[in-house]
């Protein structure tokens, strides 16, 4: 199985040809290069991942390329771990403010009004003279 790097701190200005490049001048055969695009800008989100061959050693090509400097910055370089799944929130997204995904009482104050540590206690009511 063919190893898979992480290469972080990357340039906004670099592309794939430049990293391809900078990996072939260090002798490292590599299958794919890959940088990670904004969907809507088209820019760089400064990170990238590179598909090793089936011959070359991850471990050499991490020590090899972490700490190159590309376009003025140094690389961070590690191997790329699988991406977490993600869960669907049907919820339509956005904060949540205290809700809990349980359906407990949530909130700051226990979501049930002022009230709720005097459980099975009616609030004493005020006399209409004490009012005004």
């Amino acid at each position: 199985m063919p190893g898979r790097l992480f290469v972080g701190n990357l340039s906004f200005n670099v592309s794939d040809a430049e990293l391809s490049e900078l990996c072939s001048g260090l002798n490292i055969k590599t299958e794919s290069v890959k940088i990670m695009r904004d969907m809507e800008t088209g820019r760089s989100r400064g990170f990238g991942f590179i598909e090793l061959s089936q011959e070359t050693d991850l471990a050499a090509a991490i020590s090899e390329l972490n700490g190159k400097t590309l376009d003025g910055r140094a690389l961070t370089v590690n191997e790329a771990r699988p991406q977490k799944k993600r869960e669907f929130r049907p919820s339509g997204g956005g904060p949540s403010f205290g809700r809990r995904p349980e359906g407990g009482e949530g909130g700051k104050f226990g979501g049930r009004g002022r009230d709720s540590h005097r459980r099975g206690q009616e609030r004493p009511k005020r006399k209409f003279q004490e009012l005004y």
